[in-house]
């Protein structure tokens, strides 16, 4: 078991810059991957990014890529998203996941594969 809770979410204006966490307790963040996703008002729970167990591998969805940056401590049981360039339509519930893989170096970018969720995080981007 792993509880998750995420911070760092906030009301910025477009082109500024977030930085979410996510702390893990419990069993070690160490044997999970770890991803972020986000949900806007009237729309699904979209995949954002992932990184592997090591911190290795990482994968974001395309309309974040090169803006936003996935990593992790796992000595300090947390993961951290870096978020720049915000725009707009980047405001939605942020949520960090976790699930168990067996392979170090392996990612996660379906929804259905983690098994721990936190409760998220507001971010709201003004134009």
């Amino acid at each position: 078991q792993v509880r998750l809770v995420e911070s760092g979410g906030g009301l910025v204006q477009a082109g500024e810059s977030l930085r979410l966490s996510c702390a893990a307790s419990g069993r070690s963040s160490s044997v999970y991957a770890m991803g972020w996703f986000r949900q806007a008002p009237g729309k699904e729970r979209q995949f954002v990014a992932t990184i592997s167990r090591n911190g290795i591998s990482t994968y974001y969805t395309d309309s974040v890529k090169g803006r936003f940056t996935i990593s992790r401590d796992n000595a300090k049981n947390a993961m951290y998203l870096q978020m720049n360039s915000l725009k707009p339509e980047d405001t939605a519930v942020y949520y960090c996941a976790a699930g168990p893989t067996p392979l170090q170096s392996l990612i996660v970018r379906i929804a259905s594969n983690y098994n721990y969720w936190g409760q998220g995080t507001q971010v709201t981007v003004s134009s």
